[in-house]
């Protein structure tokens, strides 16, 4: 990103709300803090998220919940389930409060938002250690921001922040000493870098590279031959030389998808009616909110992944006169699919999902 005299440069920031979940969790719920809790997956089935105490027991996202149960009580181990529709709310208040700090913005993830920062690198850190505040006083939410004059440098230095808590939660590339910055890229391993993921790091493993710091070190036209041109950029993104430029334009949704699941099994027509009536009306909220209108609508169900009888995964799908958002079009849409036999289909109890 360039310079701009008088000492004032132009920076990429990542914001990143830790542990996004449960943190959404804790924030309705402080009896929550310093106390291992994951999240669970619709079905309460499997770990979707972990508090920084849950991953200390040793726990891994994907872990099923009733493996964990039995040890639960023993260990102090919480669990909550998961609510999306706190996540996503929380997740807008944060990303419009966040917006607020720059004049261009990239919402990256539920929980990542890149900001473009200008001004001297301890005029950025005091601007990083301000949205830190801003965030936890509005919303409740601990953030970590990572300052860099490359994306893939500002995910690496907000890894460093929350690492490091020393640094209280914001880390800047330009502040930070050289030879810190060297020795922790020796240390971790190249799959710790965005965009490297497990099979390409064993790739990358098999020519010699095994850290960070190997990988900013290959040649970066030499790496683009054997791999892409997304491995030449990380390589110089990696050198401080920006490749990946913000995003800043929203993709128009081709898909709404509203899916839930139940702690006990729908095992009525009448029930079934109700959840299909709820769950139209709710896609039709969300619709409307994103200005869209949908044109097929599809209603699909499912046995519990732990059941231990057959399991069944039907679906129907509805094409609509015209396209629209109107909630009662699509209730109705939704529970002509379920007579057109969705629940005939599925004979077994089932969490349900439209």
């Amino acid at each position: 990103m360039p310079e701009m005299g008088a000492g004032k440069v132009e920076r990429f920031a990542l914001v990143d709300v830790n542990s996004f979940y449960v943190s959404c969790e804790r924030a309705f719920d402080p009896s929550l803090e310093l106390k291992p809790v994951v999240v669970l997956s619709n079905n309460d089935g499997c770990v979707v998220a972990r508090s920084n105490e849950a991953k200390a027991l040793g726990i891994e996202n994907g872990d099923p919940w009733f493996k964990l149960a039995a040890d639960a009580k023993r260990t102090g181990l919480i669990q909550r389930s998961s609510n999306y529709e706190l996540y996503g709310d929380l997740s807008s208040r944060v990303m419009e409060l966040l917006g607020r700090y720059s004049f261009s913005q990239e919402v990256y993830s539920i929980d990542e938002s890149w900001l473009v920062l200008r001004g001297t690198p301890e005029e950025l850190v005091r601007t990083g250690a301000e949205i830190k505040a801003a965030v936890a006083l509005h919303t409740g939410l601990p953030v970590c921001v990572g300052i860099a004059p490359t994306k893939t440098l500002a995910k690496f230095v907000n890894r460093v922040a929350k690492q490091n808590p020393a640094l209280r939660g914001v880390c800047s590339w330009d502040t930070l000493p050289s030879a810190h910055a060297e020795a922790i890229m020796s240390r971790v391993p190249v799959t710790g870098i965005w965009g490297i993921a497990g099979r390409l790091g064993k790739k990358l493993n098999a020519l010699g590279i095994f850290t960070i710091a190997d990988l900013k070190a290959a040649d970066p036209v030499v790496m683009r031959k054997k791999f892409s041109v997304l491995m030449q950029r990380t390589i110089m993104e990696l050198n401080g030389i920006p490749c990946i430029p913000l995003e800043t334009e929203v993709a128009t949704k081709r898909q709404l998808i509203f899916s839930r699941s139940f702690s006990t099994p729908v095992t009525t027509a009448a029930r079934m009616h109700e959840v299909m009536a709820i769950y139209a009306q709710q896609a039709a909220i969300r619709l409307a909110k994103d200005s869209q209108q949908a044109r097929l609508i599809t209603c699909f169900a499912g046995t519990s992944h732990f059941n231990d009888r057959a399991a069944s995964f039907p679906s129907v799908a509805v094409k609509l006169p015209a396209p629209t958002a109107d909630p009662v079009l699509l209730t109705k849409a939704a529970t002509r699919a379920w007579r057109a036999g969705l629940w005939m289909a599925s004979r077994t109890p089932a969490p349900v999902s439209c």
